[in-house]
């Protein structure tokens, strides 16, 4: 077997052995590709990343005007971004059983097809009900994207260049959030949001055309296998009637709602449901012994915690800088854009270190790293300018660049080859659901502490107050009637009640990131990644 000169991530190895997402390396495997065509299948497998990975991030900055254009609030406008992410997540699981029974070039070519349409009705939608379920219907196809692209790429190279062809796909999944808010709030504010959806269509179709043509003759075999329908249905329940839960609870009063508890309820039973079928099933949709290993659970706890925390700040960010500071959507993208700078310059960086390096001082780095930038971030007032929001953006791309890979790396550390397809799977469903709870939890504890602080000041704006007096009497000369001074006084107060909350969940994030650092330090590493069943006692 070719063995690779010099040191690769552990995720190409993985990727490499998966044999739900690639063929095996054998008699039977196509050669790599060479000349025009492998820069045709490259660029066109990273189109269809870069894409897909765009759509998770596009939508960030123009949720107000979306929200605003459909009649809705704000919140429930977030239910764009974690509608996406949840189908996407529920799919993944599937991707393996897909492959094996389509082939992996006519799984990825639909996809993307598919992917087209539902960004094309997104775009059409008129409400915010039929958006949510194109939404869905988005991320559900989108699922089989980004592993088959890896996948196929990883086969067009030899063995001894599969380093750098997934280091190339690598940098298109960070390059992607770094333009998707810059993209979409200048889409927002220059056009309007249908579009942030319809510059999929030219990309989806080039993509798509292009690697049916390069790839056709490259087809795995199809085979008719059994799915284990009960364990999808109890996932997509269970995952559902949460991520409802999440989002509606801060709408309906929690637990004093009929709903919630209902929903509750449903997740509960639903999710026990899942776990006892899935442990018990011949061919379970989710191998859900991979969290007896002591290097899964921990790195997967670690991931969707840590991926949670990040996902769920990146969503509130742009919110409070276009609700309370006054940023165009434009501007809110600009603030985030930095994020991606650093993490483009220090992945390969990283990559080729983890194969040598301990990974969990990696991602201690990457850990210690995201708690500076929230104690930072946790210093903002409504006066800071745009250089001080930008600069813990900036130094956020190098705790980035430290926490993917390594972890990933983590994850699969002393697996056996043919365990690894379920491992990436499981361990991707549960980083992706991780970010749409996130989206949620942040959002609804930042509305909860902002009512506090409210509370808190309006507590001492009566008639009597002087400072109260002072304000109405600095209002009197702008024209205004009592009701509206009051009004813009209120304004006032709630700016600085959600800038004291945005504070307040930027420090519970920081102190977040402290505690994972333990939690990484229980895992017990086995060198090259995937490694025997023996090599994995200490893995458990």
């Amino acid at each position: 077997m070719s063995r690779s000169t010099g040191p690769e991530p552990a995720s190409v190895s993985s990727v490499r052995a998966a044999p739900s997402a690639a063929p095996a390396a054998g008699p039977s495997a196509p050669a790599p590709l060479t000349g025009r065509p492998l820069l045709i299948g490259s660029i066109a497998l990273s189109l269809a990343t870069f894409m897909n990975v765009l759509d998770t991030s596009i939508a960030n900055v123009s949720l107000p005007s979306i929200a605003g254009d459909l009649g809705v609030s704000t919140d429930q406008g977030t239910w764009v971004i974690t509608s996406f992410a949840v189908s996407n997540a529920i799919s993944l699981p599937l991707t393996g059983w897909l492959t094996r029974r389509f082939g992996q070039v006519r799984l990825f070519t639909a996809s993307v097809a598919l992917f087209v349409l539902a960004s094309i009705l997104c775009a059409l939608a008129p409400s915010i009900g039929l958006l949510i379920l194109f939404r869905v219907l988005q991320g559900a196809v989108a699922g089989p994207m980004i592993p088959l692209s890896q996948s196929l790429l990883l086969s067009s190279y030899p063995p001894a260049r599969a380093g750098t062809a997934l280091s190339m796909w690598a940098i298109t999944t960070l390059v992607a959030p770094v333009v998707g808010p810059v993209l979409g709030g200048w889409i927002t504010d220059n056009l309007s949001w249908p579009w942030i959806f319809y510059i999929n269509v030219p990309v989806g179709v080039l993509a798509g055309v292009a690697t049916w043509v390069v790839y056709r003759r490259r087809e795995t075999p199809a085979v008719k296998l059994p799915i284990d329908k009960v364990g999808l249905a109890l996932l997509v329940v269970w995952v559902g009637a949460l991520q409802v839960l999440l989002d509606q609870g801060k709408d309906l009063d929690w637990f004093g709602s009929p709903l919630i508890v209902a929903l509750a309820v449903v997740a509960a039973v639903a999710f026990a449901l899942f776990l006892v079928w899935e442990l018990t099933e011949t061919h379970p949709i989710v191998d859900l012994s991979l969290f007896r290993r002591r290097n899964f659970w921990t790195s997967s706890l670690a991931m969707s915690l840590g991926y949670g925390a990040f996902f769920g700040n990146v969503v509130l960010l742009p919110l409070w800088l276009q609700q309370y500071m006054g940023y165009t959507a434009t501007l809110a993208g600009v603030a985030l854009a930095p994020v991606g700078l650093l993490a483009i310059l220090l992945t390969p960086l990283v990559g080729r270190r983890v194969g040598r390096t301990d990974p969990r001082w990696l991602v201690t780095v990457a850990f210690a790293v995201f708690a500076l930038v929230f104690v930072m971030r946790s210093h903002f007032d409504t006066d800071a300018s745009m250089t001080v929001i930008l600069i813990p953006t900036l130094v956020q791309g190098a705790a980035m660049a430290f926490f993917f890979v390594p972890l990933i790396s983590l994850s699969l550390s002393g697996l056996p080859p043919e365990r690894v397809p379920a491992a990436s799977g499981l361990f991707n469903f549960a980083r992706i659901t991780a970010g749409a709870f996130g989206t949620s939890i942040v959002t609804t504890l930042w509305d909860r502490r902002a009512t506090l602080h409210h509370g808190r000041l309006i507590e001492h704006l009566t008639a009597g107050d002087p400072t109260t007096g002072r304000a109405l009497a600095d209002l009197a000369g702008t024209g205004l009637d009592a009701a509206q001074r009051l009004a813009l006084l209120n304004r006032g107060v709630d700016q600085q009640a959600f800038m004291v909350a945005s504070d307040d969940v930027f420090r519970l994030s920081a102190w977040l990131f402290v505690a994972l650092i333990a939690v990484i330090w229980m895992a017990r590493p086995v060198a090259g990644g995937g490694g025997s069943a023996a090599d994995a006692g200490g893995a458990h």
